[in-house]
């Protein structure tokens, strides 16, 4: 090298951004709304059958017959986990008629469940109200919140004795016909499938985080302070996201 030979300019070396960190809690916000969206959605495919069944030609009242239409439909949504594009989360699924409503049967379920080889069973109860094991639906809170006007109930979990025996929860929408309420319909989902659709977006949330119901109730958890059936009335140091549109809230600790 010459002393009159130019030096090189020297070329800055860009520096990467960082990574934006994740929002682990938006992430699993969208995956809880994913799965509970998914029953949702089969539920008003039931709601517009349902409807459509109890709108029997020639104006009569309806039938037990009319609802027999629905019965594809509802086989269908058991059998979704045998389908990989369908979820696999609901276990029991149908129609629960408001008392009257129906010319033959002051009280009816067109209700479908799996039996434990997975094919669908009907539900059948005590439907007299004259009878000791009559089984009066219309108390329970899947029935009442619709009843009362919300648009979707998430009820439980609980143990789910008169049907299945399993810790459940179970999803439901107002059926309406001409503005009048006719009934529910509704979605069993056995809370260890709901855990397994959640639980792995709720672990990747590095703070205690649990999912609650409108009435404070906890659905699934990542923690075992939190266990799923225990209450949360609130607390200091806890954040509530809710989850957009959906009677449920993601609530996380410091």
């Amino acid at each position: 090298m010459t002393a009159n030979a130019p030096v090189a300019a020297s070329v800055p070396v860009p520096v990467p951004e960082p990574p934006a960190a994740r929002d682990h809690a938006a992430e699993a916000v969208a995956r809880v709304r994913e799965a509970a969206e998914g029953v949702f959605a089969a539920l008003r495919e039931v709601r517009a059958a349902t409807v459509a069944s109890l709108r029997p030609a020639g104006g009569r009242r309806p039938v037990v017959a009319d609802l027999a239409a629905l019965r594809p439909l509802l086989w269908s949504r058991l059998d979704a986990g045998r389908v990989p594009a369908l979820p696999a989360l609901i276990a029991g699924i149908g129609f629960i008629a408001a008392p009257g409503l129906l010319a033959d049967a002051p009280w009816y379920l067109e209700w479908w469940q799996e039996n434990p080889a997975g094919d669908p069973v009907q539900l059948l109860r005590d439907l007299d109200p004259s009878s000791s094991a009559f089984y009066d639906y219309t108390h329970w809170d899947w029935y009442t919140g619709p009843l009362s006007g919300a648009e979707l109930t998430v009820c439980g979990p609980y143990v789910d004795y008169l049907c299945t025996d399993e810790y459940s929860l179970t999803l439901s929408v107002p059926v309406t016909v001409e503005g009048a309420f006719a009934g529910v319909a509704a979605a069993d989902v056995f809370v260890r499938r709901f855990e397994g659709a959640v639980l792995p977006a709720l672990r990747g949330i590095p703070a205690p985080a649990f999912l609650v119901n409108a009435g404070g109730r906890v659905v699934a958890s990542n923690t075992a302070r939190w266990t799923a059936g225990s209450v949360y009335r609130g607390g200091e140091g806890y954040t509530v996201r809710p989850v957009g549109g959906l009677p449920l809230s993601l609530v996380t600790g410091a």
